[in-house]
């Protein structure tokens, strides 16, 4: 017998890619991470940190980093709140805004930890089917009638963007919380960021990520940007102390590096297109991604019986090879597609020759 609570106990945890040994010389494109190191000014910021930084508590406010987002931004530090990864505000989203027995209503594929979210806290997520081409459809979302609709923009795992003005109306017409979640935010072409409908949309609350773009997943550091009183009830619903101050302190140092953001972002954007290129010569179908990743189907192997088993056999080969690349086995629309994160270009390179290699080898 369990004394857990039984929403608990029934609850289904989200599914991380997979880690490869530590020992593997691996090519991990399983996890959408960063090709590329951090700002060389992180790890200035690392060697300064004393003893001194560990031995204290942070601020609690967070109030450095914060004015620092907010400036770069161009908005009021009270319109920032500074979360332990963007993984801890979807938590929080769920606590403050959602609660037992409400409802989250979001697009299907999507980011599965707001219903893992949902779900703790005793709330209900609904995925509501994107259409055909995985484009978002947002007056089926509105329908839901939901307490709390969240977007993933551009979307994971599809890459694909959803225009501002879609953004807008949805927040006109929904009367409760909209979540656009902008991790990927930095690899979209300009104007995609709903940033500018803060001013007329109380009810939209924007988060990003310190963890994709800048290369900081280690660091776990998050924000939200939106309206004060949505920003006041996260503060009230978080824990104490809950970025540390070794974190924030490489934060700020990321954030103060806008030219090597754009350099490394460049090339992940330049790397991602031409592998789009690469795969669609090579038979596969590929989204047009606006993110670090694209969402590859490749084409049915003579000796495969069809699409999931195509997607299945390519994802063991390159795995066999040291390469990782991410498979939803158990979703009905992606288990024939394989998520690959964008690596360096010899990364790539290495994942482009394997799944030449693997279409070679099929049987005649």
């Amino acid at each position: 017998m369990s004394i857990a609570l039984p929403h608990i106990l029934q609850l289904e945890p989200y599914k991380l890619g997979e880690q490869p040994p530590e020992c593997a010389q691996a090519v991990k494109l399983n996890q959408n991470e960063s090709p590329y190191p951090p700002s060389p000014k992180v790890a200035e910021a690392l060697r300064r940190i004393g003893e001194e930084a560990l031995r204290r508590y942070p601020d609690p406010e967070c109030r450095e980093l914060r004015a620092a987002l907010a400036e770069r931004l161009g908005a009021e530090p009270g319109q920032l709140f500074v979360g332990n990864g963007s993984s801890e505000i979807i938590s929080l989203i769920a606590k403050a805004f959602l609660g037992s027995g409400g409802v989250l209503a979001m697009p299907d594929p999507s980011f599965g930890l707001y219903l893992t979210a949902a779900a703790a806290c005793g709330g209900r997520a609904v995925p509501v089917p994107t259409r055909d081409d995985f484009t978002v459809d947002t007056d089926a979302l509105l329908a839901v009638g939901a307490k709390v609709i969240a977007l993933v923009n551009p979307n994971a795992p599809t890459g694909l963007p959803l225009p501002v003005s879609e953004i807008d109306r949805l927040a006109a017409a929904h009367p409760g919380l909209l979540v656009v979640d902008e991790a990927y935010i930095d690899y979209a072409e300009p104007g995609t960021s709903a940033l500018p409908l803060l001013d007329r949309r109380p009810n939209l609350l924007i988060l990003r990520t310190f963890s994709k773009s800048y290369a900081l997943c280690g660091a776990r550091v998050g924000y939200a940007v939106g309206g004060r009183p949505l920003i006041e009830a996260l503060e009230r619903a978080r824990d104490i102390y809950n970025v540390n101050a070794v974190s924030r302190a490489l934060a700020l140092a990321a954030l103060s590096d806008e030219a090597y953001l754009r350099e490394t972002t460049a090339a992940v954007r330049a790397t991602r297109d031409r592998c789009a290129g690469e795969l669609r010569r090579l038979g596969c179908g590929v989204l047009p991604s606006q993110t670090n990743f694209l969402l590859v189907q490749p084409p049915v192997r003579r000796d495969q019986r069809d699409a999931s088993a195509s997607a299945a056999s390519l994802a063991a080969s390159l795995r066999a090879a040291g390469i990782y690349v991410r498979r939803f086995a158990d979703h009905p629309r992606l288990s024939d597609r394989l998520r690959v994160s964008i690596g360096t270009d010899s990364e790539m390179d290495a994942f482009l020759s394997h799944v030449e290699q693997w279409l070679a080898n099929r049987r005649d």
